[in-house]
């Protein structure tokens, strides 16, 4: 009997002394951790709002948000109070020396480039957010690695993205634009002009895209992949618009159930496909001289070198990551550029002369696309005004000097991109307008040599896909300008939002995209057919050539027969 009691009483103290623990870790976890952090960080000069219990800004981030949302906003470039409200707001208040709070995570934001040098350099030591663990059966691979990992990933999947690698994907890229063009033209071809909506056409391209160029399958094949990715997109959504709380995600909650079965469906699809590949090139067959393909093969070579490949959960993990990555931030790129273009039609014709006068009406080549500088100059300027990634984040796993500053550990980092690439102190008064020729000597020119630009990050993790992104953005772009002239729509409306992907905002439309009901659609823009384009074309170059003709070699009886040959075309 005495035994019972000495074991009761054991548990009982083992009990509440794990409820002390646990009481404790939730103490510090909701406010003793964020007040400290704080009042270390107003000591160094930042300034935000004072900490509110468990909910931090979410609430006012979120009321602001659906209160710009709720209109559209003026036809113009400075997207930044429209798009990123609460931030925006935050800045212009506290200025850049500033930090927000996510629940019981502060955020501080960083806005000097000499410090974002630094974040970017020393990626060990500013590490990738870690927030709900569910996201990682969401979108994991290379993008969420750290140390020794991401290198072996980053060594092996390198190979893929060679530009040698990327003109023979080129091909891939045709194919698909030309099955999208065929659409439009059919549209077209009544009367000459048509209004349509471009937005789903551009997404549908862009999987295309990746289902050919990755996966060597059409766009049909992959459809069930993309569908089980864009459920997995609502349910990111929902679970990056909460506060996480640790634990929560093996509770068999809705959400969590419906997380990891289609984690599971889209697992068991690659797998199939990579054990197929797997196969295939170890029988000796031959390449596809696709993305997966030459994974595979580099995976194997460094298997049989090392015996320290990728597994197959790996790949897996990384072609998910090809799959939702590769076509979400192209067509937004594509979308934007096309709005851009109808807006200023004086660098639509600018960008249309260089793509006739270098492309003319053949099948763009990679040397082709390499010459085309305005049109690399607007995707610049477009991923400047307009970044796929509104901010990036990293966070501190130990004190650390950043610059002038101590930051304890524990402390997560905001670099917000739109910010920066609208910043007047850093791009001049006009930072906040569409001015591609800005661009015109390079990127390092018109950053002057800072770390201000960073539509795909920067330093050694700098997405790695950059150059497949804008070979098939040159690619889409060009093969539309060779065919089309277009305008907005009477009936469109400016309105862009920040859409929360994998821990990034893309910006999108309010009309294309609503948080709340994950619905898509995009605001028409209008299409003129080529007939009419080319006819303007080719008279605009006539009458050029005639008057240097007339200027450099005409008599006064060549100068009246040609002058009333001008009047004619006039």
């Amino acid at each position: 009997m005495e035994v019972y009691h000495v074991i009761r009483d054991l548990v009982s103290l083992l009990v509440v002394g794990l409820l002390m623990i646990w009481g404790w870790r939730a103490l510090n976890w909701v406010w003793l951790a964020p007040k400290r952090l704080e009042r270390c960080l107003r000591q160094q000069g930042f300034a935000g709002n004072p900490y509110r219990f468990l909910s931090g800004d979410i609430k006012e981030l979120l009321t602001m948000s659906r209160q710009t949302r709720a209109k559209p906003m003026p036809l113009s470039d400075d997207i930044g109070p429209y798009v990123a409200p609460f931030l925006h707001q935050t800045v212009n208040q506290y200025g850049k020396n500033s930090f927000t709070w996510i629940g019981p995570r502060q955020r501080v934001n960083i806005m000097d480039p000499e410090k974002i040098r630094e974040i970017f350099t020393k990626f060990n030591d500013f590490q990738k957010v870690r927030t709900n663990p569910l996201l990682t059966l969401l979108v994991s691979g290379l993008v969420n690695l750290e140390g020794d990992r991401w290198s072996k990933h980053r060594k092996i999947i390198n190979p893929s993205f060679h530009q040698d690698k990327l003109k023979n994907m080129l091909p891939a890229f045709y194919q698909s634009c030309c099955d999208m063009l065929s659409k439009w033209e059919k549209m077209v071809c009544t009367e000459g002009y048509s209004e349509l909506d471009v937005w789903p056409y551009l997404v549908d391209l862009t999987r295309d895209v990746i289902s050919r160029s990755a996966f060597g399958s059409s766009f049909e094949e992959g459809r069930r992949i993309f569908q089980l990715l864009d459920d997995q997109l609502v349910l990111r959504i929902k679970l990056l618009q909460t506060v996480y709380i640790p634990g929560w995600r093996f509770l068999p909650t809705k959400t969590n159930r419906e997380v990891k079965m289609k984690h599971k469906d889209i697992k068991e699809s690659l797998r199939e496909m990579i054990k197929r590949r797997e196969q295939a090139i170890k029988a000796g067959e031959e390449s596809n001289e696709d993305l997966l393909d030459i994974l595979v093969e580099s995976n194997i070579r460094e298997m049989e070198a090392k015996k320290k490949g990728m597994s197959i959960e790996d790949v897996i993990e990384e072609c998910k990551l090809f799959y939702f990555a590769g076509q979400e931030t192209t067509s937004v790129l594509l979308v934007w550029t096309m709005v851009l273009l109808a807006r200023y039609p004086d660098w639509q014709s600018k960008a249309r002369e260089e793509v006739l006068h270098v492309l003319g009406d053949s099948k763009p080549d990679a040397d082709g696309l390499n010459r085309l500088k305005v049109l690399t100059m607007i995707l610049y300027e477009v991923l400047r005004l307009y970044p796929s990634a509104t901010e990036l984040g990293r966070s501190v796993p130990k004190e650390i000097k950043l610059g002038n500053l101590l930051l304890p550990a524990g402390t997560e980092i905001s670099v917000p991109i739109l910010l920066i690439h609208h910043d007047k102190d850093l791009w001049g008064d006009d930072a906040r307008e569409f001015k591609p020729e800005r661009f015109a000597e390079g990127v390092s020119k018109a950053t002057k040599s800072q770390v201000t630009f960073l539509p795909f990050g920067w330093g050694p993790r700098i997405c790695i896909a950059q150059n497949f992104a804008m070979m098939e953005a040159k690619m889409a772009v060009a093969m539309i300008l060779q065919r089309f002239w277009f305008e907005l729509s009477p009936s469109y409306a400016h309105s862009p939002c920040s859409m929360v992907t994998n821990q990034l905002e893309t910006i999108m439309y309010k009309g294309c995209y609503k948080v709340l009901n994950a619905t898509i659609h995009l605001e028409s823009v209008t299409y003129k057919g080529l007939l009419h384009y080319l006819k303007e074309s080719i008279i605009h170059h006539l009458k050029e050539n005639l008057k240097l003709f007339l200027k450099l070699f005409g008599c006064s009886r060549m100068k009246s027969k040609h002058s009333s040959l001008l009047n004619q075309l006039n």
